[in-house]
């Protein structure tokens, strides 16, 4: 893949949404940098992207958004984690380590896959 950036299925980028507005409220452009930021540069999500998730995870119930002033002034929508939120976000991180586990046993032969 052109410079080392990855694909992101739906599932993990609501993942990594979720868990960036698990922080607190941010607007879209945060979330990204967030994500770019924990991921050392190797995730990048584009607006393409980025936007249909907010707005899925804004049909779902599990975000909600609220007009607000950015660092640098200008009006933009933030988006806060609801408490249906805060829940599918503990379920989908317990999904997600025992996926990972079990990935990481088949593939490294490791033990301990849940």
């Amino acid at each position: 893949m052109a410079d080392a950036q990855l694909s992101l299925l739906r599932g993990t980028l609501d993942l990594l949404v979720l868990k960036a507005l698990s922080f607190g409220p941010s607007h879209g452009y945060a979330v990204s940098r967030w994500i770019k930021e924990r991921t050392a540069g190797v995730l990048l999500v584009e607006e393409g992207s980025l936007y249909p998730a907010l707005h899925r995870l804004e049909r779902k119930g599990l975000i909600a958004p609220e007009w607000g002033i950015s660092a640098t002034g200008r009006r933009a929508r933030f988006y806060r984690l609801t408490e249906d939120g805060a829940r599918r976000l503990e379920l989908e991180v317990a999904t997600w380590r025992r996926y990972t586990g079990a990935v990481e046993c088949a593939v490294f032969g490791t033990e301990g896959a849940s």
